[in-house]
Parts: structure tokens; C-alpha cells; sequence
């Protein structure tokens, strides 16, 4: 069994910034690519940030410039590092991974989510 635990989501306001993390724990034999996604109310969940395997990054236009994706290959953890927050970034943020539990046998997970709130 494999889990995905997101944390550090908050309220905050306009223009600050907050990290979230993830860990993934359980049967895992090694982690492909990992990313954030965020779902805002009444909107649908869309991509945020995404790192592959190998550490090559890529961004949703809106937060370019403003968040960074990492990931501790070590710890089976990525970050979330967002800055100049803004009240548009409120949402539900997840985590996924892509996730190998043998040499051949993958699956997608997701965390349960953590509320980031940006008040104006």
C-alpha cells in the first residue's frame, strides 16, 4: 500500500509565500515523475507544477516565475515552494506521483489534499 501525505497548506496573505511538502510512503520501488495540481471551487483541478524523474521541471504559465518544484530522491518527498502569493492561487492542492511498486508494476497516486487559502 502506498500513501501520499501532503502538508504546509495555510492561510496567507497576498504577496507571501508558503512550502508544502509530500511525502510517499509504503511498497514503493522507485518514484517516476511527481507534481502539484490544485482545484479551485467551482473550477476543475489543473496542473501546477511537475518534475520528472530525472529533475526536469515544467510550470503552469500562471505561477511561472512565482513557484518551484523540487523533489528529495532519498526521502520520497517533492516540495512546493510558492512565493508572491496571490488570491487566485486559492485552492485544494495535491500531490501525485507516478509511482513503480516493482520493476514493472506502476501506478498514479494522490495525496488528500491541503487547502491553501491567499487573502487580498
Amino acid at each position: 500500500q502506498v500513501q501520499l501525505v501532503e502538508s504546509g497548506g495555510g492561510l496567507v496573505q497576498a504577496g507571501g509565500s508558503l512550502r508544502l511538502s509530500c511525502a510517499a510512503s509504503g511498497s514503493i520501488f522507485s518514484i517516476n515523475a511527481m507534481g502539484w495540481y490544485r482545484q479551485a471551487p467551482g473550477k476543475q483541478r489543473e496542473l501546477v507544477a511537475h518534475i520528472t524523474g530525472g529533475g526536469n521541471t515544467n510550470y503552469a504559465g500562471s505561477v511561472k516565475g512565482r513557484f518551484t518544484i523540487s523533489r528529495d530522491n532519498a526521502k520520497n518527498m517533492v516540495y512546493l515552494q510558492m512565493n508572491s502569493l496571490k488570491p487566485e492561487d486559492t485552492g485544494v492542492y495535491y500531490c501525485n506521483a507516478d509511482i513503480y511498486l516493482s520493476g514493472w508494476h506502476r501506478n498514479d497516486y494522490w495525496g488528500q489534499g491541503t487547502q491553501v487559502t491567499v487573502s487580498s
